[in-house]
């Protein structure tokens, strides 16, 4: 059955389109979608990346490079921006790159501000304008440090070109997507495939390669055949491959498996809602020190990721205060709950006649989340608490996560550039897990003026000051359990690609850096 299926993925996968060798072939479970570089969903973010630029790139180290913008210079009192445009940027229709333009998509962006509040910089603009073709001036109602990082992201700030514009607005679509990116956009079949050439008018190194084929496979397991028969030249991007298809493929000499650096963190959101058992502080801290995080990184992650301790990796700016972890102790989660009127009865522990019974919500088709849910679960069990798991499907999932309606929940942060500055703006609207878990503890408001702080400051004596606060508020309060810190990893023929590298950002594919491999 095996082999008839791998016959099957080698001719017939790709039957409407010819591929050469100068292609490079992928896969991914969706459609990239109509390729906004202003909205959301379906547009996929790794795929806006490859089309449109932005005025700024996030580079190594944090580090913010040069795009569209070949410069730029910040006023004394840090809020005006002036970005010097790149003289030989053209959008692959072959028109210019100029301020004006810039200004296009801006007004765009800020007809929808509603839409974009996450992002702490669309409450801070101000004004802005082109002086002149090759000038484009931001001016921010206050100084804001993360401004340049926020630039960079993969959405919204991304540049069309004015021939893609079908009104003012683009929030209900595109005429069509015309960026200045490394890639164009050359044919799409909805639940087929996408197909993006090398866009020859590309202000940087072009592609080595011709096209960029996307193979939309829903099925994981589909998608790794693909790879070990050679219908596709690689597999990147998290929960492209599981980790254990990654691991097994890293000892074929056939492939090259890598992992990016630490990115975004993969947390449990234990919500402090009032009417939730989980509101009790002691019973938060008791959970914290049930899970053994090793067993879970060794046995589900197979050591691919490492374990976190706090909410944002150290590494991060503004993230290094010092917390204490919550280590693994399950007699003192046994004190803490005992100290807290929870006492055993039999195998479960009860209050007032009402058992310490709560449940985690996860993805039902996601493998990783339900088996790492058991071990929690197991973890939990000995102490006396009984987890319920609750696979959800994805809608259901995030609008429990808006709403607040869990116990405990799947969550993780974004990664650079958006961790941290974005990601704590977002804790201050019902738009995620964390508000919701958040809202009824005793500090939420001070926290939420503290992130207002950091969001109106660029002093960086200042922000360590807020950030300390904030991380160590949200630490204490023992409503995030940190389980690893994500990586991105990748699979791919090294008869088929070399050069490969990662980008900065886990939906920043840098497949123009790559070439095709010498035959030997």
């Amino acid at each position: 059955m095996r082999k008839m299926l791998s016959f099957f993925i080698v001719f017939f996968l790709l039957p409407f389109f010819t591929a050469y060798a100068e292609d490079l072939i992928i896969a991914w479970p969706v459609n990239a979608g109509p390729l906004n570089p202003h909205t959301y969903a379906p547009n996929q973010m790794y795929a806006q990346v490859l089309v449109y630029d932005a005025l700024v790139r996030y580079g190594a180290n944090g580090v913010i490079e040069p795009s569209l913008a070949e410069s730029w210079s910040v006023s004394d009192d840090g809020r005006i921006y002036s970005f010097r445009m790149r003289k030989n940027a053209r959008f692959s229709d072959g028109t210019p790159v100029n301020a004006e333009a810039v200004v296009m998509n801006f007004d765009a962006v800020m007809s929808n501000k509603a839409r974009h509040a996450w992002v702490g910089l669309t409450e801070k603009i101000d004004s802005y304008r082109a002086a002149g073709s090759d000038t484009f001036v931001l001016i921010l109602k206050s100084p804001y440090a993360a401004a340049l990082e926020e630039l960079s992201l993969p959405r919204p700030f991304r540049i069309l070109a004015p021939s893609g514009f079908d009104s003012v607005s683009t929030y209900k679509g595109i005429k069509k997507p015309v960026g200045s990116g490394p890639w164009k956009i050359e044919e799409s079949r909805l639940g087929e495939y996408d197909i993006f050439a090398r866009n020859e008018f590309y202000w940087g190194e072009k592609p080595a390669f011709d096209r960029l084929i996307v193979k939309v496979l829903p099925d994981p397991n589909s998608r790794v055949l693909a790879l070990e028969t050679g219908a596709v030249d690689m597999l990147i991007g998290e929960g492209v491959i599981s980790l254990e298809n990654f691991v097994r493929l890293g000892k074929n000499d056939k492939f090259e498996a890598v992992k990016s650096g630490p990115q975004q963190s993969n947390v449990i959101v234990i919500n402090a809602g009032a009417d939730k058992l989980t509101g009790d502080k002691a019973v938060r801290k008791a959970l914290l020190h049930a899970v053994n995080r090793q067993v879970v990184v060794k046995g589900v992650l197979l050591d691919v990721e490492a374990p976190a301790e706090t909410l944002f990796r150290p590494g991060l700016k503004f993230c290094g205060t010092k917390l204490e972890p919550y280590g693994f102790d399950p007699a003192l989660s046994e004190k803490l709950l005992d100290e807290a009127g929870w006492k055993k009865d039999g195998n479960i522990r009860k209050k007032n006649g009402r058992p310490l019974e709560i449940s985690l919500y996860y993805i039902g088709t996601d493998p990783r989340q339900k088996a790492v849910g058991e071990v929690i679960q197991g973890d939990l069990a000995k102490i006396g608490v009984k987890l319920l798991l609750k696979a959800q499907e994805e809608v259901s999932f995030y609008q429990a996560q808006k709403t607040g309606a869990f116990d405990l929940i799947f969550n993780s942060t974004w990664g650079a550039p958006f961790d941290p500055h974005s990601f704590l703006s977002s804790m201050r609207a019902s738009s995620h897990a964390d508000y919701a878990a958040q809202k009824d503890l005793p500090e939420k408001a001070a926290v939420d003026k503290a992130i207002n702080s950091i969001l109106g400051t660029s002093d960086e004596t200042a922000l360590k000051k807020y950030y300390d606060y904030v991380l160590t508020a949200l630490h204490e309060s023992g409503v995030y359990m940190p389980i690893s810190y994500g990586v991105n990893t990748a699979v791919y023929n090294k008869s088929r690609v070399a050069g490969f590298t990662f980008g900065e950002m886990k939906t920043e594919f840098m497949f123009h850096k790559m070439k095709p491999a010498e035959v030997k």
